[in-house]
C-alpha cells in the first residue's frame, strides 16, 4: 500500500491522500515470478449471492452448486430432488435458473458506490434488465429434506413458493414421477459424519435410487466407496475440489424422456 501510494503522490503532485470516500480494495496474488495486482469490485466474494444468512455444517458453495447442476442435463421441466439438502443451496440455485434470476440480484456490490466511474443509472438499469427477464411464474418441482436455514433461505432467495421442503429419513425417499434427478451433496465422513457409518448410508442411497423408475443421481462426495456401496458404477466421473478437499462428481446417467409429439 505504501510504494502505490507513494507513486500517486509522485503523479499527482500531492503530499498526501485522505482515507475517505468509497472503498477500492486491491487484490495482489503472486504465483512464482508473476504479480497480478487487480481492483475488487465486488466486496464480498461473489459465490455469495445474498440469500444464504443461516448454513449447515458442511454447505457447498453457491457457485459450486450451480456449475455442478449445470453440468447435468436437468432443466425446469424435470423434478429435482436433494435428500441432502442442509441449507437448501442445490434447490435455491436450481429454482433461480428455472425463473432465469441473475445471481447476485439479492446482494449489493462494492463498485456501487463508485459514482465518479460508475454512473448510479447503470445500476438501475441492470437492475431493470435483471427483472424483465425474470418469471417467477414458472412451476418447478423440486424437493428436498427442509431444516430452518433452507426454508428461510430460499425466502431470503424469493423462490420459496417454487420448493416444496419436507424432513424424511433417506430410505423413505421416493417419488411418482418419472425421469427426474437426484442432485446431492451426502456426507462425506470428512466432519458431519464418522467413516464406519458411510458404507450403510451409500447402500440406502443406492437402493432408493434403483427404486426411481427412469431417475440420474449426481452426487459430490469424498467418499472413495461410494460406487462400491451404492451398488453400481458411474457412467461418468469428475473429480473436482471443493475447497481445498478433493470430491468426485458421481454421473449415474438415466434415460432421456420421450420427446413430447408436436402437432402441426
Amino acid at each position: 500500500k505504501k510504494a502505490m501510494v507513494e507513486r500517486m503522490k509522485e503523479h499527482y503532485h500531492v503530499s498526501w491522500f485522505p482515507e475517505d470516500g468509497a472503498k477500492f480494495p486491491l487484490r495482489v496474488f503472486l504465483y512464482k515470478d508473476i504479480v497480478t495486482i487487480g481492483i475488487d469490485t465486488s466486496g464480498d466474494s461473489l459465490h455469495k449471492r445474498g440469500y444464504r444468512t443461516l448454513t449447515s455444517k458442511a454447505p457447498i458453495t453457491e457457485t459450486l452448486a450451480a456449475a455442478l447442476i449445470m453440468l447435468t442435463p436437468w432443466n425446469k421441466d424435470r423434478i429435482l430432488v436433494d435428500p441432502f439438502c442442509g441449507s437448501g443451496t442445490f434447490p435455491i440455485e436450481a429454482a433461480m435458473m428455472a425463473a432465469n434470476m441473475a445471481p447476485g440480484m439479492n446482494r449489493s456490490f462494492l463498485s456501487e458506490d463508485w459514482k465518479n466511474i460508475i454512473k448510479r443509472k447503470y445500476w438501475y438499469e441492470a437492475m431493470d434488465e435483471a427483472n424483465d427477464l425474470l418469471d417467477d411464474t414458472v412451476k418447478v418441482d423440486i424437493d428436498g429434506d427442509i431444516v430452518k436455514a433452507a426454508r428461510a433461505n430460499a425466502q431470503s432467495a424469493g423462490v420459496d413458493h417454487m420448493i416444496h421442503f419436507q424432513q424424511r429419513p433417506v430410505n423413505a425417499l421416493s417419488h411418482p414421477k418419472k425421469y427426474g434427478f437426484i442432485i446431492s451433496n451426502p456426507p462425506y465422513g470428512e466432519r458431519i459424519e464418522e467413516k464406519k457409518n458411510l458404507p450403510a448410508l451409500y447402500t440406502e442411497i443406492g437402493e432408493r435410487f434403483a427404486a426411481l423408475d427412469a431417475w440420474s443421481m449426481y452426487l459430490i462426495t469424498s467418499y472413495e466407496d461410494a460406487e462400491k456401496y451404492i451398488g453400481r458404477k458411474a457412467d461418468k466421473n469428475r473429480k473436482i475440489y471443493n475447497g481445498m478437499l478433493k470430491t468426485y462428481f458421481y454421473q449415474f446417467m438415466g434415460p432421456r424422456p420421450p420427446k413430447r409429439s408436436q402437432e402441426n
